[in-house]
């Protein structure tokens, strides 16, 4: 499907979720070629994460939940992007909460951003026939067992989809059902990111978000509390990789459907914490607790695909991000608290 509608000086992009720790990377990086439409309804987001953004004329925020039907040219303030004429050229599709010690109180939230906004932001994409990317998860695949921890993209995976997780885990199952169909049927240009877990400054405070947590309790020399026996193992992949990963993902033809974009190289959470505290000088002890509903084991990434389609590996290597958020949270740490 063919977009023959033509681009004044830029291309126009929507970001959904685009206050939240992964979209503001993102929005920030298209800003040096797009013109970007910033939509959030702020429910487990802050404006914070964009306002350093909000000076430049290319960039838009819209305050508005994509959970609602979406009409591009209700939106007197994107007049300027021409949209009534230039329309959308490509959408990101990030908007969905993962709190994990917010869990429970945002589980409608959700259950609709993958399954109404997912169909909102589809059904926008046929409209303008724009290119679409969407941020899946890596929870698709299941957790990990002892002989098979690492998944390739062909991999069904196994999740429960009546836990309690099950508006997040299954949800993002059916969400990615909803690009495919969308494919099959509207010949849409549309691409699933299985996202594997992801960090680097942005991401919240004091929501069971490991890393964050443990370089802000470092600092002020309290426990790092690592959820569960310590050696679960993470994917870490640094949020600027993880938004080159994308941006190439965006670019590929349409034949290019799924790709796991990640690090896949496993560090232990009580080893991360080790290292936080040594590059912190702190005196902090590493302390355990029961594990978060929200935090369930999750596997490596096989990124063959990555490599071989869109030429992409990570290059940030874990002490290096590390210390980049810690130099981050030093220098935000009271804007951050109070937040």
């Amino acid at each position: 499907m063919l977009n023959s509608t033509p681009i004044f000086e830029k291309k126009n992009v929507l970001v959904t979720g685009g206050a939240g720790f992964l979209g503001s990377h993102v929005c920030e990086r298209l800003l040096r070629e797009a013109k970007v439409i910033c939509m959030d309804d702020l429910s487990n987001s802050h404006i914070q994460n964009i306002q350093h953004l909000l000076q430049y004329p290319d960039f838009e925020f819209i305050k508005y939940d994509v959970n609602e039907p979406l009409d591009m040219l209700a939106f007197p303030e994107l007049d300027k992007f021409k949209v009534r004429f230039q329309g959308i050229q490509e959408i990101y599709h990030l908007a969905c909460p993962t709190s994990p010690k917010n869990f429970e109180n945002l589980k409608m939230h959700s259950l609709w951003a993958n399954s109404r906004a997912m169909l909102n932001t589809l059904d926008l994409a046929v409209e303008y026939k724009a290119k679409y990317v969407f941020g899946s998860s890596s929870v698709v695949y299941g957790e990990p067992f002892e002989e098979h921890t690492t998944f390739s993209e062909d991999e069904e995976g196994v999740v429960d989809h009546l836990s309690p997780r099950g508006c997040y885990d299954e949800g993002k199952r059916f969400a990615e059902t909803c690009v495919e169909t969308y494919r099959q049927v509207y010949g849409l240009d549309a691409k699933i990111a299985r996202i594997f877990t992801t960090y680097g400054p942005r991401m919240k405070l004091r929501d069971g978000l490991l890393i964050p947590d443990f370089i802000l309790n470092a600092l002020e020399g309290k426990d790092l509390v690592v959820y569960g026996d310590g050696n679960m193992a993470q994917s870490l992949c640094y949020v600027s990789d993880m938004v080159d990963g994308l941006m190439r993902l965006m670019q590929t033809d349409p034949e290019v459907t799924i790709v796991n974009l990640g690090l896949d190289e496993p560090y232990k959470i009580s080893e991360v914490a080790s290292k936080i505290i040594a590059m912190t000088g702190s005196s902090s002890n590493i302390s355990y607790e029961n594990p978060l509903v929200f935090l369930s084991k999750k596997g490596m990434p096989d990124l063959r695909r990555a490599k071989d389609v869109l030429s992409w590996i990570p290059l940030v290597r874990l002490e290096e991000g590390l210390q980049r958020m810690i130099d981050y949270t030093l220098a935000n740490k009271e804007m951050l608290l109070n937040n």
